[in-house]
């Protein structure tokens, strides 16, 4: 089975990547803002929701691969969290793309010794113990930490368990595939190369992609630009969706 995606609106295209563990519907308010200027492609990763038993492994190569073979070459990808590194990956890889947007995604999400801004791998590692012994728990702990910081922080959450299994349920061994990918990921070196436009928008108060992070990134592009959205967690496309969508605007032709 191939990936869904979802295509909706008309005009210049938009490819969209979701996060770990939740599928193309988190998108809901953003696409409500966008598919009047745009034709978006709303797709659900391998092993989540529409993709749930797609053959796809899901693994950066093959997941860029899988949807650049689906979705137009001159379309501008935007990622969120885990759904950033697999479109950085393909932009890194000559997967033909016109623009790039990173949304609270970061090349290198753990701390290294060299890279200050990361989190704690522990905290994966806690993750991954934690599917095996209550996956639904874990899931929602990690939601929880996904909304924490925001001013909105009740409503964010609310939508974000709304939607986790709005699409059925992700596969545990996908969901710790996820997570191998978030702590073993690092894309750093590949950024100064990388000649195309991009946009990196951050939440300001969000704990899981320190701002920080994605500001050192950036400043590694040639033709980067970065806004960070005050009062935002994690997913500021559900609590500042008209800010992401205005943002998102500057890119698209």
């Amino acid at each position: 089975m191939s990936l869904h995606i979802e295509r909706i609106g008309s005009g210049p295209d938009l490819v969209l990547l979701h996060g770990w563990a939740m599928h193309g519907g988190v998108f809901a308010p953003l696409v409500a803002r966008l598919r009047e200027r745009c034709t978006l492609h709303v797709v659900d990763l391998p092993g989540h929701g529409g993709s749930r038993d797609s053959a796809v492994p899901l693994r950066l190569a093959d997941c860029a691969a899988a949807i650049a073979a689906e979705v137009p070459q001159d379309a501008t990808w935007c990622g969120w969290s885990l759904g950033g590194l697999i479109a950085l990956h393909a932009a890194q890889h000559a997967v033909p793309m016109r623009a790039l947007a990173l949304l609270c995604a970061t090349p290198c999400f753990v701390r290294k010794d060299d890279w200050r801004w990361g989190m704690s791998p522990e905290i994966f590692r806690d993750f991954a113990a934690g599917l095996r012994g209550d996956w639904r728990g874990t899931l929602d702990r990690f939601l929880a930490l996904e909304a924490f910081g925001s001013d909105h922080a009740k409503e964010e959450l609310r939508h974000l368990r709304d939607e986790l299994f709005a699409r059925g349920e992700p596969a545990t061994s996908v969901l710790a595939d996820g997570l191998e990918l978030l702590e073993t990921s690092d894309l750093r070196s590949g950024l100064a190369s990388l000649v195309l436009p991009s946009l990196w928008i951050g939440g300001r108060r969000d704990r899981l992609v320190d701002p920080r992070a994605m500001q050192e990134a950036s400043g590694l592009m040639p033709e980067a630009a970065i806004e960070v959205v005050d009062h935002a967690g994690h997913a500021p496309f559900l609590t500042h969706a008209e800010v992401v969508a205005t943002a998102l605007g500057r890119i698209l032709p």
